[in-house]
């Protein structure tokens, strides 16, 4: 969709009009496919507007809080844009959460509905045990698991067709994102953060293909702010269509045969999805060729599964940077100015105000390193509930201090050198160690720990718990490696286990007893 097409009443307030607008001229295109199911944009126009009607019907609403614990599917989407169009937000959970993680985001958004579907339902009545709220539960149809009688049916849940108004600062999106210390903390992202991001590929170039001919696979999780942004909202905004996976049932295979066979040219993965392709047996007898844009995030790609991907994909892989609070991307090769330089993330989006700056909060020159920070309209408002954390993410001219360290050269490309915060990026999701530590200090047999990632050859690093048994208990035969691991597996997602556990008799600590993580990363 042309800019210049763009109805000046889609440029203020709700940002479901964007969509509209897209509807309204591409309405009988094919917005959405799901396993050989497809949708126009016509269609999800309407089916948006007739459940933003639904929401209201059974009690939500203008700035109450919908939780999506959902695999990727279309529903995902229509959900999204339907509680935009009800003045809902909308706080993606990922659908790998066990127990006391969908409990903590319950609790701490006040949520008044949740979204799931039936084989998460389980999940979602022991999470209400816990929690101490009262919701509506919406779930969506599968022919593989039976639905719950006392729930919402999604496909059923339509009313009076409906759009709200709503100011650009009022919150459409609350994700939530973990610290290296205490709890998760919701982002808040407003109508005005998000048609900013929507609206950049409107005016950028950043590759040959008209946004109306753009064929997304959307693989990377909804939940995550990447894949729901730059995989999903921004093309379909363009008037392109969209191609929904479940992030959960990943397959190298599939991923390749459905780029040949529908055309698909915007790809964007993680480095564990490139390097399985490049690894399969059969990786040289797919036709990749129609790949106009293919990115990759979250950790360094090595450079001998890159040079196998470019050269059968005939397209240069492109960095970006981004974080939960910026809504996705502030920094792409893919655009600027110079073409692509690998092992750098590009330059920032024309909208993005940056720099780099030293502890003292001095701006360093070229090639120096320092903290990166950054200032736009994409950036959040601030985190729900935290006014003291807000204070100390922002400086006092309102620039968003990201945690990386980083450095630019005299072409104003920006390279990440380093994290300040301790998170392990494993297969492309953020562990926190605090989280894991917090969860050993649970078990009865220990009495210390501390998490480190560690090098994976598939998965760039895992996390590795280093455990100093409670007083008494004898590791190996009171507890072992496989039962501290069995524990924490049963409650957090599955990537997020440490994969190695080792007993320790004490941990390295300074005199002020803060554990030297380096000394552990060092000995492995």
């Amino acid at each position: 969709m042309d800019l210049d097409a763009v109805d000046d009443s889609a440029l203020d307030g709700n940002v479901a009009t964007l969509f509209d607008q897209t509807a309204a001229h591409h309405g009988d295109a094919q917005a959405m496919e799901h396993h050989g199911r497809r949708w126009t944009h016509d269609e999800v126009r309407d089916w948006t507007a007739e459940l933003a009607g639904g929401l209201h019907d059974i009690g939500l609403e203008p700035g109450d809080r919908m939780l999506l614990f959902l695999p990727n599917c279309p529903q995902y989407l229509i959900a999204s844009i339907g509680a935009f169009k009800a003045g809902v937000v909308i706080s993606p959970v990922n659908p790998q959460y066990k127990r006391r993680e969908v409990a903590y985001q319950l609790e701490d958004t006040e949520a008044s509905a949740i979204v799931t579907h039936p084989a998460l339902r389980e999940v979602v009545d022991e999470a209400l045990e816990d929690a101490d709220t009262d919701l509506e539960i919406i779930t969506i149809r599968s022919e593989d698991w039976p639905r719950n009688p006392d729930d919402h049916a999604f496909e059923e849940l339509r009313g009076e067709p409906t759009l709200v108004e709503r100011a650009n600062d009022d919150v459409a999106l609350l994700p939530y994102t973990s610290g290296t210390t205490g709890d998760p903390k919701g982002v808040q992202l407003t109508h005005a953060n998000t048609r900013a991001q929507l609206m950049w590929p409107l005016t950028a170039s950043n590759v040959d293909v008209e946004p109306e001919d753009v064929r997304s696979l959307t693989w990377l999780p909804l939940y995550h702010i990447t894949g729901f942004t730059h995989t999903a909202l921004q093309p379909l905004v363009g008037g392109g269509r969209l191609y929904f996976r479940s992030a959960l049932e990943w397959d190298p295979q599939e991923c390749m045969q459905l780029i040949e066979d529908e055309g698909i040219t915007h790809f964007v993965g993680v480095t564990t999805m490139y390097a399985d392709m490049v690894e399969a047996d059969d990786f040289g007898e797919y036709d990749l060729t129609s790949l106009e844009s293919a990115s990759e995030g979250g950790a360094k790609l090595s450079a001998a599964v890159q040079e196998r991907f470019e050269e059968t994909a005939g397209v240069d892989i492109s960095e970006g940077y981004g974080l939960t609070e910026t809504h996705g991307a502030t920094h792409t090769q893919s655009g600027s100015t110079f073409g692509l330089r690998h092992g750098t993330i590009g330059q920032p989006l024309r909208m993005t105000d940056c720099k780099i700056v030293d502890d003292s909060g001095e701006e360093v020159g070229p090639g120096e390193e320092g903290e990166l920070l950054v200032r736009g309209p994409q950036v959040m408002t601030g985190y729900h509930n935290m006014p003291e954390a807000t204070d100390a993410a922002f400086t006092d001219n309102g620039y968003f201090r990201t945690g990386d360290v980083a450095r630019r050269d005299g072409d104003n490309y920006y390279e990440i050198v380093d994290r300040k915060k301790h998170v392990i990026v494993s297969g492309g999701y953020n562990v926190y160690p605090s989280e894991l530590e917090g969860l050993l200090l649970e078990h009865e047999a220990v009495a210390d720990a501390a998490v480190v990632g560690i090098p994976d050859e598939r998965r760039n690093e895992v996390p590795k718990a280093f455990v100093v048994p409670a007083s008494g208990v004898e590791p190996g035969s009171d507890v072992t490696a496989d039962e501290i691991k069995q524990f924490c597996l049963e409650e957090v997602a599955e990537y997020k286990h440490p994969r190695e556990v080792e007993f320790i008799d004490e941990l390295p600590r300074t005199t002020s007893g803060k554990v030297q993580k380096y000394k552990l990363e060092d000995e492995e």
